[in-house]
């Protein structure tokens, strides 16, 4: 995330990892045959709710499996952080990088202007790893994702 030429501005505290470009959909279960078979991806069909998160949430994997996973979101309940996004149309909504120390990578992007929107709570589709929320200077929505035992 730090690039030539940035000054004398901090690095982030590890390597961040893209680990995977989320989408708001209406439905999971409508949207998953589009989104497979356009990205040459398999699915494996699970959708998880997240109630801290008031999300339902689907990851697809390419061929490649080293490449970034897709997650499809759907809003959980009416009052999902999702809800609005998705009626001024959904699509793209977030990148989500995976880093080594959450805290750390928090303080970092703080100092380069990253407004931390949601403090870290633990993600059911991660297996209770912390996520946090950032919106950059550019008004980039980010989710970080606290690095587990096992990388996807």
């Amino acid at each position: 995330m730090n690039s030539k030429g940035s000054g004398d501005k901090p690095g982030p505290s590890d390597a961040p990892k893209l680990h995977h470009v989320g989408f708001v959909v209406s439905s999971i279960q409508d949207s998953a045959e589009s989104f497979f078979q356009a990205l040459g991806a398999s699915w494996d069909g699970k959708i998880i709710f997240d109630p801290v998160q008031k999300v339902r949430v689907s990851f697809f994997q390419g061929k490649n499996t080293a490449d970034p996973l897709i997650e499809l979101v759907e809003p959980g309940e009416p009052e999902s952080p999702v809800s609005r996004f998705l009626e001024r149309g959904g699509g793209l909504h977030h990148l989500c990088y995976e880093v080594a120390n959450l805290d750390a990578h928090l303080v970092f992007c703080k100092s380069v202007g990253t407004l931390i929107i949601r403090q870290p709570v633990p993600a059911v589709a991660f297996d209770g790893r912390r996520i946090a929320w950032g919106i950059s200077k550019k008004k980039l929505l980010l989710e970080f994702l606290e690095r587990g035992p096992i990388s996807r």
